[in-house]
């Protein structure tokens, strides 16, 4: 049986295990503290449900502003070429 990924985990295998890795360095490098892959995991997993949607939402906004700006400068490309004006 597969383990079901939380909907807002959107690591692979590999970047899950490599955040796991950071964050483990981290605390052992920063902070002189030794903590386990479960800890890690249970850190990873807080701060993804907490800021996945933050960043999923900042993404979308930046396309869609990215996308008006585009269609914006079609349209004015688009009246420069109509005769008469």
């Amino acid at each position: 049986m597969t383990k079901r990924k939380p909907i807002w985990d959107m690591l692979s295998e590999e970047q899950r295990r490599e955040c796991i890795d950071e964050i483990i360095a981290f605390f052992q490098d920063e902070r002189d503290e030794k903590i386990g892959v479960l800890a890690a995991e249970q850190i990873l997993d807080m701060m993804m449900e907490k800021i996945v949607w933050i960043a999923y939402n900042k993404g979308i906004n930046d396309a869609k502003s990215l996308l008006q700006d585009t269609f914006a400068d079609i349209n004015i490309n688009l009246d420069l070429l109509i005769k008469g004006k």
